[in-house]
This record gives structure tokens, sequence and C-alpha cells, in this order.
């Protein structure tokens, strides 16, 4: 199975999705921890790129092209590969991130995304997402108790993150089934257990679908 984990800054999706990897390996499921942009050699440098402060304006569809230019590369190399090979693949961040950050975010258009989508990945779709979701100021004082200098993104403002925060969930209100929404806001156990609740669900769902 291929499952994603996205949110906003500050949710936590990380820390959970190891979470996930390690109860996956606990039950002797072969599992690929990735990330987006990111995965391949080719995708890290356009996270740099992507993420990188400069003096230049981005333009909202030259960030929204590198990110499926990454995407592309991340599929076809190493998500789809460890898929055949029976891997679960749990990815930080994918398609989802770009209908937020750039549609929600950004302003562009969720249709032109949608082609985009469809034009590069065909009807590649992960089988399970997980939207981590908190309000925008509790996510965004997580970051700043971290006490790293913040990308590019991170420094964008409250309202671009409040967009993105909606942009999720109207994507996780159309598929109920394919999105489990976790609250964000309780604590680190918790959030684990519900999502290792999930998990177990899923993987009882995978054995059963694989025995039919």
């Amino acid at each position: 199975m291929f499952i994603t984990f996205e949110g906003i800054e500050g949710v936590g999706k990380t820390t959970q999705l190891k979470s996930a990897a390690e109860r996956l390996t606990l039950a002797g499921i072969p599992n690929l921890v990735t990330r987006e942009p990111g995965g391949t050699e080719m995708g890290e440098e356009i996270r740099d790129i992507l993420l990188a402060h400069r003096n230049e304006p981005v333009i909202p569809m030259t960030e929204l092209l590198l990110m499926f230019a990454a995407r592309v590369q991340h599929v076809a190399t190493v998500i789809q590969p460890a898929l055949t090979k029976g891997y679960w693949v749990l990815c930080d961040r994918f398609v989802d991130a770009s209908y937020a950050y750039q549609g929600g975010g950004r302003g562009i258009s969720m249709k032109d995304i949608g082609i985009l989508e469809q034009l590069t990945l065909g009807d590649f779709r992960s089988d399970h997402v997980f939207l981590f979701d908190a309000p925008v100021m509790v996510g965004l004082n997580r970051v700043k108790g971290r006490g790293i200098a913040h990308d590019r993104f991170e420094q964008e403002k409250t309202e671009f993150f409040e967009r993105i925060r909606n942009a999720y969930l109207m994507r996780a209100k159309k598929e109920v089934n394919r999105y489990s929404l976790i609250d964000a806001t309780k604590s680190m156990t918790e959030i684990q257990n519900s999502v290792s609740n999930i998990i177990q669900h899923l993987i009882e769902q995978y054995e059963h679908q694989k025995l039919a």
C-alpha cells in the first residue's frame, strides 16, 4: 500500500510517519519511508531550490512545476518500484500538498493542478491519506519552538497557512473513505494510538484482499 502523511507545519506528521513505519515493521511488513519534495537525489536537489530563500520572486506556477518534476522522478524511480517489490511506502507529503500549498496557499486553480496531476501521474494515487490537523497558530508556535531557521515556506504569513489548512480539509471531506483526519492537538500518545489503530485496520484490509 502507498500511504501519505499530510498537514501544515508543526502538526507532527513526520513523527507519526516514523511511528507507523515501526508498527509495520513489527507486523513483519517491509516498508519504505520517503518524503516530498525529495526522495531521490534529483528530488532532494529540487527540494533545496524550493526551500531556499532568494531575492527574486518565485512564481507560483514555477513552484508547482518544480514540485511535480520532483514527484514524477520520485514515483518512477522509488515509489512504484518499491510497491512492485511488495513494500508498503510511507511518504511525508504527496499530491495533496500541491493542492493545499500551491492551490490553497498560492491561489493556483485546482483544475489546473488536476490537469497537471493527470498528465504526470496518470491514475496513480495513494491508497490512504493521514491528514494531521491543528489550528494554524498551534502549528506555527511549535515550529518556532524548534529553534532552527525557517525555510521559504515557514516564513509565510498566517493567512497563507489558513488557506492551506482549509484546502486540506476540503479534500478530506470529498473522500472520507480514503482520508483519516487526525486531531493533532491531542497528546502524542493519543495521536500515536489513533494512527496505530488505523494502520492495523489497513493491514487487516490488505490481508483480506489478498485472500479474496
